[in-house]
């Protein structure tokens, strides 16, 4: 199991959101929020680019948010609870005893409900349930619930029908709900929505027979995945709007990753990203520059000359070029929550 350390995109937005202030004046580019003492976070690996977010943090002068699974030290300023290719639902909704011989393994158990076990067993070591620590502590926290669903959905595309893909988005939407950790304290909760599917690459290449019309004419994208992506990012922001009524003094930010990529996918020279926005920077031969069989870090596989000019690292993952621009409304987003609910 790789456990990876806070992914470069939520880093630079949430670790900024620890030290930002604003002017006096309050004016456009005051960003004066509350000082946060730590990043708890869970997920899978899609703001991960390859690159080392760690570098970014220190740039900043911020503390590292070390992986729960591989660090011997403190934990005081936070925990990165997230592992590459993790699902909302436990990883027995994807296997069965009909799975066949030398089957794929994955999805791993590395669900939502693990990583939130996992910080169950962390919080002793952080505070004192018994004397209201923990709230105050957790208070005083920004947690990042992020991309989940992801790996549940792109899992299941070629495998499930669509159907009964879009049977279980309730499920995952109920599964990715926030009440647990309001209820150990967190104010502050970051929950992004779901990519477009349709313009990820895996899923194009798990599509490959997919005739004319299911592609939408403007973009190259299909059009069935990102309907699937669009019924979960309703039923999140449906759900979203219930926590935020519920709990009026908690700050929950919506971020819409949907609206990002879509809108990158669309006028790639307005981001300076190549007119063939869908093929990937790192990866093997084929359409999209993307190969099942020969990934990104194979031997055989190429990377493009520069990355800065690519919209996909190596599939879903996006580049740090891309992330910079997400990073922004990002920050921008947790501001303004911020303020409004103080």
């Amino acid at each position: 199991m790789i456990m990876l350390w806070l992914p470069a995109a939520v880093s630079l937005v949430l670790s900024s959101s620890l030290h930002v202030a604003g002017d006096a004046g309050g004016g456009a580019a005051s960003l004066s929020v509350r000082r946060y003492d730590a990043i708890f976070s869970f997920g899978d690996s899609l703001a991960d680019t390859g690159n080392n977010p760690s570098s970014t943090a220190e740039r900043l002068g911020l503390p590292l948010v070390p992986p729960f699974l591989a660090y011997n030290g403190s934990f005081r300023h936070g925990a990165n609870f997230a592992v590459g290719a993790a699902t909302a639902l436990d990883s027995s909704f994807f296997h069965g005893a009909g799975d066949p011989p030398g089957a794929s393994p994955f999805p791993l158990n590395t669900s939502l409900s693990v990583q939130l076990s996992w910080f169950d067993s962390l919080k002793p070591s952080l505070c004192s349930t018994t004397q209201g620590e923990c709230k105050d502590f957790f208070g005083r926290s920004l947690f990042f619930v992020g991309e989940f669903g992801i790996n549940d959905y792109h899992s299941s595309f070629g495998r499930r029908s669509m159907q009964e893909i879009r049977s279980f988005v309730p499920d995952i939407i109920r599964t990715i709900s926030m009440a647990k950790l309001i209820g150990d304290g967190a104010t502050t909760v970051v929950v992004p929505g779901m990519i477009p599917s349709g313009c990820s690459p895996p899923v194009l290449v798990t599509f490959a027979d997919a005739g004319a019309a299911e592609y939408d004419a403007s973009t190259g994208c299909l059009r069935e995945p990102n309907e699937v992506a669009t019924l979960h990012n309703s039923l999140l922001l449906d759900a979203v709007e219930e926590l935020r009524e519920k709990h009026p003094d908690v700050t929950i930010v919506h971020t819409d990753l949907f609206r990002h990529v879509s809108e990158m996918v669309q006028n790639p020279d307005k981001f300076g990203f190549q007119k063939d926005v869908l093929s990937v920077c790192c990866g093997g031969p084929g359409k999209y520059h993307y190969n099942t069989r020969i990934i990104c870090g194979d031997e055989g596989a190429t990377t493009c000359v520069d990355p800065s000019k690519s919209l996909y690292w190596d599939g879903v993952h996006l580049t740090e070029a891309a992330y910079h621009y997400i990073a922004d409304d990002w920050l921008h987003a947790i501001t303004l929550s911020a303020r409004a609910t103080s």
